[in-house]
Order: structure tokens, then sequence, then C-alpha cells
């Protein structure tokens, strides 16, 4: 059993990578995420694993302070436009559900969750925080950035450093510093 900075209790030992990363919605609103390590996030995007190598995810990204940021908030829920616009950057993560051929990529909404798990695990090793949501206006992202029907937007994610600091609603903030939960690994198993 390991303990994580953040109190998440596992039920077996985990690389620290994997115990520390959580998803909280404070963030400084000072930090500015070098070109390094924004890099190095959507490059471990790119070297996730994929159905037959098809590497279907793709990205909308931008800093805070340039226009497409403003772009991308402007399609997040009510809830989410509350903080995420304090990140440091925001990315809408996408799948290509078709090939160059034409047909279907059967698991492209899977393999850009791998690709967005792989870009979560890197920002904790930068010390960076990922907070994904599905708190966004797709059918709006779409038509804002003319994205082609064959790629679906599927989550936005807001990234930065979190500040335990941050101004957040009470019941956000009661959230950010209440204990991580998971269902106990017995019940997510189906029985053989």
């Amino acid at each position: 059993m390991s303990i994580s900075a953040r109190g998440a209790v596992t039920e077996a030992n985990l690389h620290p990578l994997l115990a520390n990363r959580w998803s909280p919605r404070g963030f400084d609103p000072d930090y500015r995420i070098p070109d390094a390590d924004l890099d190095a996030l959507l490059e471990a995007a790119r070297w996730s694993p994929s159905y037959s190598n098809s590497q279907p995810w793709r990205f909308l990204v931008a800093r805070r302070g340039e226009p497409a940021f403003d772009r991308l908030a402007a399609h997040l829920l009510p809830g989410n436009q509350k903080w995420a616009p304090t990140a440091s950057a925001l990315l809408a993560i996408a799948a290509n559900t078709v090939d160059d051929k034409g047909e279907v990529l059967p698991l492209a909404q899977y393999d850009a969750g791998q690709a967005a798990a792989h870009l979560s695990v890197q920002a904790t090793a930068l010390g960076l925080v990922v907070h994904q949501m599905a708190g966004f206006d797709a059918d709006g992202l779409r038509a804002e950035f003319k994205l082609p029907e064959q790629i679906r937007p599927l989550a936005m994610m807001a990234i930065g450093h979190w500040d335990p600091e941050a101004e957040l609603p009470d019941y956000l903030r009661e959230r950010e510093f209440a204990p991580r939960e998971r269902k106990p690994l017995a019940e997510l198993l189906l029985p053989l």
C-alpha cells in the first residue's frame, strides 16, 4: 500500500507518477508553461500505443493569453468556465475516426484516451497537473475550428501548476481538498 502527496491510498505499490496524478481545479494564474514542457506533453501523447499504429489522436492546444485559448475556453460549459481559464494551457483532444482509405478506425476513441493518459502522466513527471473535462460544447468546438466530420472532439484539458490558494467557489474548494477515493479493485473485476 502507498499514499501519495494528495492522500490517495492504493491497494498495491504504484509508481509515484501514477499514484500522484490527480485532477485539481485550482491553477496558478501567473504560471506560463514553457515550450519544452508543452512539447514533452504532446510528444508523450504522440508515442502512446494505437490500433494498427493508426495514431488517431488530434489536438487543439493554446496557452493562456493567446487568441486560440479564448476560443477554446468559450466552448467550456459554465461550471468549467469558473476555473479552467486560469490554467496555463487548454487542450482539446479529438479522435480521427477513419483512416486514409476512409475505413472506420474501431478503436480511435480508446486510442485517443491512451494518448490523454500518457500526456497526464508526463505532466505529473514535469510537476504539472491536468484536469480533463467532458463539460464542453463539442459541436460548437467543431464549428469554431472547422473540424472535418471524421474528427470527433472527445474532451478538453486544463494544464498548468496547481495553486492550493486559487480562488474557487466554495463547493469546488471542498472537492479540491477532499480525500481521493476509488472503488475497491474487487468491485471492478468481472467474474470469470
